[in-house]
């Protein structure tokens, strides 16, 4: 006799009647067909028609189908501690993946260092760049035409992109059903926030808590901002009087795009850097292009020099450094970096550790010492940019809500693209080439000159180079940089290649547009 092919009703009713020869296993099979809503030919094993046994209870009875208790959902309760790129980012992910979002924001939601300072200055360095490219309209075979600056149409600009931006992030936070708070928020317990708003306090209990604070401009005790020649990074959006001259304290990344925005709109700009090369963290080829640039503008560089007091003398400031020179200006601005606002939010009390700089400290997931209490941003000292930021806040929201129990990619904060609003503009990703040295690691690195692209030509604008670092065994990109028009947006050709650990085989054989300044990047991955 051949071998019988299972069937499904067959071995239901033999699972009964082996179930029936044992007392204590009393069962009842069900009538319902065990392949029903299966396919015609899918085959259904004795494991499927177990489903459909009933057991019996002693009285004879047939025992009722089990379920699972049905508990109400509890969302868990999200607070965030400030607006920026880092903290709505975190809101709308969260929100969208089922949290009870709480945000809460003292100045303006979207951040004040990005809807204050950074949006602002790129504006600012934006209508800049355009008064520059009127000095070079003769290139391009055009008459030249030398434009005026209207400060009140550029206030004007500046007030409608913060508005726009802030609406946009606003609807967005309000679409996902994301709880706002104006106010100031105070921890005052593990798991409570304290939100003070017009005289009245609430106190929000959290599961998870993210501080997202951000930053301010350091301020050192030898000098004291005035708002109106002694100015902040923050008061120059422009400033309330325009300076005809101005002295820039600090040669970072900072420092030299108010350079490049003041001496755009003709102020006499003098730099104030204390090493022997501005951008003292970046490859000095980059930093020489750039100081090449500003000595055709006619920017004053003080090397070696720290300024160590900065003095109005009625509608002029004295700018003094520790080497002696003295420096006379209309304006002076400090550009020293900024400091974490961590200060009033009872993290201490709440038992959150911070750094001796103020920071508070994180581990990859961005958790604290206290695995419920995040931080992102500015806040947490890690590389200070917006996108860092957002990334950061995703991130949070995820390991909030579980999802690092899944296939997922941590930050690599050495894969983080920045760039620099100069001109020519800066950008950079990845390994630096004095980094490999340092470390004497085998590198392999190519270099092309803008000047030897088509579309640089036609732009008149051949000035810089994009520069790329790979592993000469695997060919896998290790970092790159680029120094040239639209080098904050060529830069992401590079970047993914970093995140996506590709080879510069991938960029070589990429059919790229032309005339076009990315084939610049083909070139250099040859």
């Amino acid at each position: 006799m051949g071998r019988q092919l299972p069937h499904p009703r067959r071995d239901a009713l033999r699972v009964g009647r082996r179930a029936a020869q044992h007392p204590a296993v009393p069962v009842e099979v069900l009538r319902q067909p065990a392949w029903r809503g299966a396919g015609r030919h899918r085959r259904a094993t004795p494991r499927l028609a177990q489903h459909h046994v009933r057991r019996r209870r002693p009285d004879g009875r047939v025992a009722p189908r089990r379920r699972r208790d049905s508990l109400p959902h509890v969302a868990t309760r999200f607070v965030i501690i400030g607006g920026g790129p880092a903290g709505n980012t975190a809101a709308t992910h969260a929100a969208r993946l089922g949290a009870e979002v709480t945000l809460i924001e003292r100045d303006v939601i979207g951040g004040a260092a990005h809807l204050w300072d950074c949006i602002p200055s790129k504006t600012m360095i934006a209508t800049g760049g355009a008064m520059s490219f009127t000095r070079r309209m003769r290139g391009m075979g055009l008459e030249q035409q030398q434009a005026e600056l209207d400060v009140d149409a550029l206030t004007e600009r500046i007030d409608h992109i913060k508005g726009h931006l802030q609406a946009s992030v606003t609807g967005l936070l309000s679409s996902q059903g994301v709880r706002m708070l104006s106010g100031s928020a105070r921890m005052v317990g593990p798991h409570e926030v304290e939100v003070t708003s017009g005289g009245s306090t609430t106190v929000i209990p959290a599961d998870a808590v993210l501080v997202a604070t951000g930053s301010s401009p350091r301020i050192p005790d030898w000098c004291l901002p005035d708002g109106e020649r002694i100015l902040t990074t923050r008061d120059c959006y422009p400033p309330k009087i325009f300076p005809s001259s101005i002295t820039v304290v600090g040669s970072g990344v900072t420092g030299v795009e108010f350079v490049h925005m003041f001496s755009s709109f003709g102020a006499e700009v003098t730099l104030v850097v204390s090493r022997q090369q501005v951008l003292p963290q970046k490859d000095p080829e980059v930093a020489a292009v750039l100081e090449d640039d500003f000595l055709r503008r006619g920017v004053r560089l003080l090397k070696g020099a720290r300024a160590t007091a900065i003095d109005r003398e009625g509608d002029e400031v004295v700018v003094r450094c520790d080497d002696g020179r003295v420096v006379r200006s209309s304006h002076a601005v400090l550009a020293i970096g900024s400091v974490p606002n961590t200060a009033g939010l009872g993290l201490e009390a709440a038992g959150v550790e911070l750094d001796r700089g103020g920071y508070i400290t994180i581990n990859r997931h961005c958790q604290s010492n206290l695995t419920h209490v995040y931080a992102a941003g500015d806040v947490s000292g890690k590389l200070p940019l917006s996108s860092v930021a957002s990334m950061q806040g995703r991130k949070v929201a995820e390991h909030v809500m579980g999802l690092q129990k899944v296939a997922h990619r941590h930050l690599d904060y050495d894969k983080a693209a920045s760039a620099i609003f100069t001109e020519p503009e800066i950008a950079d990703v990845g390994l630096a080439e004095a980094e490999a040295f340092a470390e004497g690691r085998k590198i392999r690195v190519t270099k092309v000159p803008f000047s030897a692209t088509p579309k640089a030509l036609i732009n008149n604008d051949p000035r810089g180079f994009v520069k790329i670092i790979s592993d000469p065994a695997t060919g896998v990109v290790l970092g790159g940089s680029i120094v040239g028009r639209h080098a904050a947006e060529l830069i992401s050709v590079i970047a993914l290649a970093v995140t996506a650990n590709l080879k510069v085989t991938d960029i070589v054989e990429s059919l790229l547009v032309h005339p076009a300044l990315a084939e610049a990047l083909a070139e250099a991955a040859e």
